[in-house]
């Protein structure tokens, strides 16, 4: 067996199994681990009392286990084993992956095996059993193969709580640079919520709205309204009352009724079991009826089994056990009577109000205090919210709020609420840390990582990055933006919003991905500059020419001396850097005028400061787009011909018929004006596109549109004449981000390039424009052409765009 621990990643080679002494379930029985693998078929794992040999194989195992197989039969089905007996096989399409690791989960309580797909426990539930004679003894987890040999890494076991925040410390985020800062990130924002829940609050005076009234003695035992509602039909006795009276129920049996309610388990005498069914039944509990009466059947069989104390323990079996997210996981509450008393307001005890707003919500003050501690100290500590049935907040954003009060009876996210990355879910979020409501926090933050994209990172790191307990995502929107600096800083201004640090954090990143040195400054100059639109060094320099620094940049002036040194002016052309010499950025930027000489100055003699981090300044970065450079007239290299293939994934087709791209003229398509000959590398005899009159002028143009995911920063383009002599003398190349405003690429002026028929021609784009990224370009004719009798018509039979490509 290969076995390989760096970054905790093994490889497993058929018919063989990896034992690791972490590999072990705290409690017998119950556990869940968690892991990535590498896999064509058959993900195996084997759970069993002792650890197994490195040659160990389930299909010769005869101790008791279970096994667990994952892409079964070829990738097309999902088999649970029990002491090598076939007990599941069913349907399971696909579930494993060979071209990149995918994430699963897999728990064990007292016989229930749950299966699931993704990085984060108990999401995604793939698939359950329930064994009927569970094995409670089963431990150890082994890492096994069939026939191929299969990599994991990342392999976690997980203790099952009832609040499994803890399970998030426990999770291995190697995906996000190491598992050291997760576990601290998220200990620090789990506080003692992992202590907190339900059981605080049994027989508990605080927030409680109705109290029993028991046996002889007449003991006062109080309890909440709501917990009682979400757990049987006591509709006869809450309805417009605060006390019941049970003289004929003793305190030990209401004690263990209520502990059954409020922890999900309890214990009572054998002589105490029959008045506690009784009690269920009034009440309609009927797990508990249940669960006592299997008990007084199993009692009946076997007397020994009830030998040890002559206690009886009972704990609550849901469907999911230990495994959801909200508070009743564990608990036999409903979770629709909870909900519906949110939307009546039956039993509410509090009514919140936003400030200029009406009345919100009328709420329960003890599911708000289960959730968050801020708002039990709220009802409990004194303060005029503990003796009013009104709570006024100020400064709250009111649908968040709203979504915040649906998530603590549900325990779950809306698909509404994690629809808005841009707004809602970060409000959410921050009200999930204001408030305290940890598995909110945690839900927001586990959706913005699934659902991080370029065009969201921006606003969502503005807004974390001055909250400590968003640490991990503020440093892995950090990392994106690093990654994707080129359409991050370019596809829009939101970059400029950033406070300093965290543009100065992406800026050093280790991994940040640019085209071009010049993109740095370019970027560097619009933050300092708060700039509401896209340009170049080369307006800037421009502005400064009636301006002093201070003036332009404001309050970020200090910065950009700061962030000046971050551009590794030595990878910068020659030409570029006398062009800055003589600028008014190095007349009137002390900082700049140093870095751009030390450039010039190591570029022509080699010289530079040797205080200098040398390795990292002249060290080119990676690029975030894909190179696409012209090497001739007419070659197989350019965009539209990479979009033909499927960007490199078939052989070619034309771009237009596969609707990678689209062509758009000026005039109406016809025999002569057909798109798709524009970029269907055949010589074409007669094509072009007429005039359309617009504001009284001509107006000749053919469009590509690239397609709405992509962007390409031209530096190149070819274009064919057709097989007329209508040779073109003034156009326009022109690029945009949403075909209506345009940006001149290069301007053509008396251009005498064409002068024979079917003749390629081909211009680079210069200066600061090549370095901006568009969506569609075109070709514009500015003047008539050579032709007498049509001089309006733009005769060209192909077009084709190099350069960086997105």
């Amino acid at each position: 067996m290969i076995e390989k621990q760096h970054k905790k990643f093994l490889t497993v080679a058929p018919f063989e199994c990896a034992w690791r002494n972490d590999l072990r379930f705290r409690e017998a029985g119950r556990g869940c681990v968690a892991f990535e693998a590498f896999a064509l078929n058959d993900v195996t794992v084997v759970f069993r009392e002792h650890v197994g040999s490195q040659h160990y194989h389930y299909k010769r195992d005869n101790s008791p286990h279970y096994t667990v197989i994952i892409g079964s039969h070829r990738n097309r089905r999902l088999k649970i084993e029990v002491d090598g007996n076939t007990v599941v096989d069913v349907a399971g399409i696909g579930l494993c992956c060979s071209s990149a690791f995918q994430s699963y989960w897999i728990s064990i309580y007292d016989g229930l095996i749950s299966i699931g797909k993704g990085r984060y426990p108990f999401q995604n539930l793939v698939f359950q059993w329930l064994d009927s004679n569970p094995n409670c003894s089963v431990q150890y987890v082994g890492l096994s193969s069939w026939d191929k040999h299969v990599g994991y890494r990342n392999v976690n076991v997980l203790p099952l709580t009832q609040n499994h925040i803890s399970l998030w410390t426990n999770v291995d985020c190697g995906e996000y640079d190491g598992k050291e800062d997760c576990e601290e990130a998220m200990e620090n924002e789990s506080g003692n919520y992992e202590n907190w829940g339900l059981g605080n609050f049994l027989e508990s005076w605080e927030l409680s709205d109705i109290v029993f009234v028991v046996g002889e003695e007449e003991k006062a035992v109080p309890a909440h309204k709501v917990i009682l509602g979400a757990s049987g039909n006591f509709s006869s006795s809450l309805f417009n009352q605060d006390v019941i009276q049970l003289q004929d129920v003793s305190y030990p049996v209401l004690h263990a009724f209520l502990q059954y309610i409020y922890t999900g388990h309890t214990k009572v005498l054998e002589s105490q079991l029959s008045s506690l069914r009784t009690l269920s039944l009034k009440y309609e509990v009927t797990p508990l009826v249940k669960q006592c009466e299997e008990i007084t059947e199993r009692f009946k069989l076997n007397k020994k089994l009830f030998d040890s104390g002559n206690n009886v323990e009972i704990s609550y079996r849901g469907s999911k056990p230990q495994c959801g997210t909200a508070f009743p996981s564990g608990l036999p509450l409903s979770m629709q009577r909870l909900i519906q008393f949110h939307i009546t307001g039956e039993y509410s005890d509090v009514d919140i109000y936003i400030g200029g707003h009406d009345l919100v919500s009328p709420s329960h003050k003890i599911i708000l205090a289960l959730w968050s501690i801020p708002f039990f100290k709220m009802f409990t500590n004194g303060m005029s919210e503990s003796i009013s049935s009104k709570v006024l907040l100020q400064d709250v954003p009111l649908e968040a709020f709203k979504a915040m009060l649906e998530f603590l009876y549900c325990g779950e996210l809306g698909s509404e609420d994690t629809a808005d990355i841009g707004t809602l879910l970060i409000q959410l979020l921050l009200l999930g840390d204001q408030f305290g409501v940890t598995l909110l926090h945690q839900e927001c933050c586990k959706t913005l990582l699934e659902c991080l994209s370029e065009d969201t990172v921006c606003p969502i790191l503005q807004a974390i990055s001055s909250v400590p307990s968003c640490k991990l995502i503020e440093e892995t929107c950090v990392r994106k933006l690093a990654m994707h600096f080129d359409y991050c800083t370019t596809s829009s201004m939101d970059f400029v919003l950033l406070d300093e640090a965290s543009f100065s954090d992406i800026l050093k990143h280790p991994d940040l991905t640019v085209t071009s040195e010049e993109r740095v400054l370019n970027a560097i100059l619009l933050w300092c500059l708060q700039a509401n639109e896209l340009y170049g060094w080369d307006v800037v320099d421009e502005t400064m020419l009636n301006l002093m620094p201070e003036h332009l940049f404001g309050e970020r002036f200090h910065s950009a001396s700061l962030l000046l040194p971050l551009v590794r002016f030595p990878l910068l052309q020659y030409v570029l850097l006398k062009k800055l010499e003589r600028s008014n950025l190095s007349k009137k930027i002390p900082t700049f005028e140093y870095l751009v000489k030390e450039a010039i100055s190591y570029l022509e003699f080699g010289l530079a400061d040797p205080q200098g981090d040398q390795n990292a300044r002249f060290q080119h970065r990676r690029s975030s787009f894909k190179e696409l450079q012209y090497i001739c007239d007419g070659d197989s290299n350019g965009v539209l011909y990479f979009s033909g293939t499927s960007y490199g994934e078939h052989q070619w087709v034309n771009p237009v018929l596969s609707k990678r791209i689209s062509i758009s003229t000026s005039s109406p398509i016809s025999r002569y004006t057909d798109p798709k000959v524009l970029v269907s590398r055949t010589y074409q005899g007669t094509s072009f596109t007429g005039p359309r009159i617009e504001d009284g002028r001509n107006n000749v143009w053919w469009m590509i549109d690239i397609g709405q995911d992509h962007q390409l920063m031209c530096n190149y383009y070819t274009l064919r004449q057709d097989g007329s002599r209508a040779y073109i003398r003034c156009w326009n190349f022109q690029g945009s981000l949403d075909g209506k405003t345009w940006t001149d690429l290069r301007v053509h002026e008396n251009e005498t390039t064409m002068c024979k028929p079917g003749q390629f021609a081909s211009w680079p784009i210069v200066g600061p424009s090549a370095l901006l990224p568009f969506r569609f370009f075109r070709v514009v004719l500015t003047a008539p052409t050579t032709d007498e009798s049509n001089p309006w018509n733009f005769c060209i039979c192909f077009l084709e765009l190099y350069g960086f490509f997105r």
